[in-house]
């Protein structure tokens, strides 16, 4: 949020000088507002009336608890008293706010007052008290509209316009990996258009929340690095979230933010809305109407207790078969999605920890472990920090094919946290 805008040149007879500021008083004090300064403007004052070699170039400095940025620039021309004109336009941001989408504010402000001056003498001619007049009114159309809209348009004079807009800037989306299984939060193709670029259009139709980042490359018949690129930028405009390989021998568990969903009925009924299957895929007869009645009787609690009772250890086929009866009335990949997307399901990787000697390495005197040809690109994954998921996808083998090949690496230890 914008807590000032001000204008300020230098004057020949009294040196940096502030002739409009927004809110009244908030740069230097003045009879009609009895707040003190949000700042002190003499200590600031050779930054935002530099010298000749830093105009034209944007500035943020930070004094005490905000940050300023301002954009001055310097015009030369023997109209001017000492043949120049140096001003520049301000803001005032609290210091933890990110001066990312401001700084084109004061730049895109500056550019357009510089060439209203210098075709029409814009601010040099321009005689209003401080903080009245056209200039002080820009200032104060700016502050209200930005803070407020995110967004302005202010009629200079007849022939300009000055149109601003703050972009919102995301945190750098998480690094993505080939394991990892992208699924759409939002409905992509009513985003897409013909100028979209083609390796993302070509990647769409595979982001289903089956489809690891390989499968979907390898689906799309797409370079691995762009696909990885695309589904980075989907990621960083929150359009989808990145999930692990969902797998009938994989365990999960509940989260510390299973209390959230306990306390939440909407979130129950939302979670019962999405993983319980249609009535029209309950089968017939006697049959359907038994699925039916049990579908009928998952209720919030009924969910609670179903997450619950994953645990560590504890496949969810294994899971599956205790829990037999409600199994065929919901989808058990969507009752596992639904709880990682919200935060209170967590997956548990296996990680493989080589504790012994590994192949290729001496045993006793002289001799060497026997191994397997091709086992020895196992030894990088070896280090307790690669998941299986990982090493699955990375070497494009199934988990039983992986547990029999560290079985002739020798000492591994297995873990799961």
């Amino acid at each position: 949020m914008i807590k000032a805008i001000f204008f300020s040149k230098f004057d020949v007879h009294e040196g940096p000088k502030v002739l409009h500021q927004v809110p009244i008083g908030s740069i230097t004090p003045s009879p009609s507002s009895p707040t003190a300064p949000l700042i002190d403007f003499s200590t600031i004052a050779p930054i935002v009336i530099p010298r000749q070699s830093f105009c034209s170039l944007p500035l943020t400095l930070l004094h005490g608890s905000y940050r300023l940025l301002s954009h001055p620039i310097c015009l030369a021309s023997p109209s001017y008293p000492r043949n120049e004109f140096i001003f520049s336009f301000c803001l005032l941001l609290v210091k933890h706010i990110d001066p990312t989408a401001y700084l084109s504010v004061v730049t895109k402000l500056a550019v357009l007052v510089k060439g209203l001056e210098e075709s029409s003498y814009f601010l040099s001619k321009d005689e209003s008290p401080p903080n009245t007049g056209k200039v002080y009114a820009l200032c104060e159309i700016l502050l209200e509209d930005l803070n407020n809209y995110c967004e302005c348009m202010v009629p200079v004079d007849e022939d300009n316009t000055l149109n601003i807009k703050l972009f919102p800037t995301y945190p750098d989306p998480p690094h993505v990996h080939a394991y990892q299984v992208p699924l759409s939060i939002v409905d992509l193709e009513a985003l897409t258009d013909v100028n979209w670029d083609l390796t993302m259009l070509r990647i769409l139709p595979f982001i289903d929340g089956v489809n690891s980042v390989k499968q979907v490359s390898l689906r799309a018949d797409a370079d691995y690095k762009l696909v990885r690129k695309a589904i980075a930028h989907l990621l960083y405009y929150g359009c989808l979230t990145l999930l692990d390989i969902f797998s009938f021998g994989a365990s999960y568990a509940a989260t510390a933010e299973m209390g959230a969903f306990v306390a939440e009925p909407d979130m129950q009924e939302e979670c019962r809305q999405y993983v319980l299957l249609p009535e029209t895929e309950l089968g017939k007869g006697e049959e359907r109407e038994e699925w039916r009645k049990e579908r009928e009787a998952i209720d919030g609690m009924r969910l609670v207790e179903l997450y619950c009772s994953l645990r560590q250890g504890q496949s969810v086929k294994s899971w599956c078969m205790e829990h037999a009866d409600v199994v065929g009335v919901m989808d058990v990949r969507r009752f596992i999605t639904f709880g990682v997307i919200k935060g209170f399901l967590y997956r548990v990787h296996k990680y493989a920890i080589a504790t012994g000697g590994l192949f290729g390495e001496k045993v006793g005197k002289g001799k060497k472990r026997e191994s397997r040809q091709g086992d020895c690109e196992l030894e990088r994954f070896l280090d307790g920090t690669h998941c299986f998921d990982e090493i699955c996808t990375e070497l494009g083998i199934s988990e039983r094919e992986l547990l029999g090949r560290l079985k002739g690496i020798g000492d591994v230890q297995i873990i799961q946290k």
